[in-house]
C-alpha cells in the first residue's frame, strides 16, 4: 500500500474563471478560499452554468507571500540588535 500524503491545514484553492468568465468568478478573483469551504463548480449564480469553464488552483497555504515585515527583508525593530541592558542584575552572582 502506498503512503498516504499528509493532510495540509490551510489548504485552499483558488477560483480561475474561464474565457469570458460570469460575474461571480470574477468576483472571486484572487482571494483564496480554504478547501473544506470552496464553493462547488459551476457557482450556484453562475450566468452559463452549461458551458462553464472555471477550473481551481490549488494552493498549500491560503495566505499569498510573505507576511511579516521580516519575511521581506526589512529591520522593523533594530533596537533588538543590542543590548539595551545599563547594570547588572540583583542576584549576588551578578556583582562577582
Amino acid at each position: 500500500m502506498a503512503p498516504q500524503k499528509a493532510r495540509l491545514r490551510y489548504h485552499c484553492v483558488e477560483i480561475i474563471a474561464g474565457p469570458g468568465g460570469c460575474k461571480a468568478a470574477v468576483e472571486l478573483k484572487q482571494q483564496r478560499l480554504l478547501s473544506a469551504g470552496a464553493p462547488l463548480l459551476p457557482l450556484a449564480t453562475c450566468d452559463t452554468p452549461e458551458k462553464c469553464e472555471c477550473r481551481y488552483r490549488h494552493h498549500d497555504d491560503r495566505r499569498a507571500g510573505p507576511r511579516r515585515a521580516a519575511e521581506v527583508g526589512k529591520n522593523v525593530r533594530p533596537w533588538h540588535e543590542k543590548n539595551r541592558r545599563k547594570g547588572h542584575g540583583r542576584r549576588d552572582s551578578d556583582f562577582e
